[in-house]
């Protein structure tokens, strides 16, 4: 679904389709329009946008489709979508403004947990016992 139709969903809607909230769409947009957007220079030009080309590498992320899947809902073939993706994921690691806390600022005093543990025990399964009694053998003459 190219970006102009999302222009019209509200930005809960917005959230759950992509995944993350409109201003961070709109930052990802501003990093990545100087890298991707090649108006007027050599080699193939972009069939999609760059607010596309960022669509098409969050649906990958957060829906986990196969590229062919997206290649075939977005018309491209399924490398293009895999060059697509590692072009964003590539530029949006460099900038260093969209990364995940790491394992150790997540361990720093102060951080309040929340879990949620849930007991689960084990319960046998009653099944049939295996003896001869219970299994018809089949003469050789039959089978064939």
């Amino acid at each position: 679904m190219p970006y102009r139709e999302l222009e019209r969903l509200s930005a809960g809607e917005f959230k759950r389709l992509c995944g993350v909230s409109r201003q961070t769409f709109d930052e990802m947009v501003e990093e990545l329009r100087p890298h991707l957007e090649r108006q007027g220079k050599r080699g193939g030009q972009n069939k999609l946008s760059v607010e596309d080309q960022l669509l098409v590498a969050l649906e990958y992320w957060r829906e986990y489709r196969t590229q062919f899947h997206i290649g075939t809902s977005w018309g491209m073939h399924e490398t293009t979508v895999g060059r697509i993706i590692r072009k964003v994921e590539d530029i949006l690691v460099k900038c260093g403004k969209f990364r995940l806390p790491s394992q150790r600022q997540l361990y720093q005093p102060g951080w309040e947990w929340k879990v949620l543990l849930v007991d689960v025990g084990e319960v046998e399964i009653e099944r049939p016992k295996k003896n001869r009694n219970a299994t018809t053998v089949a003469s050789k003459n039959a089978i064939r």
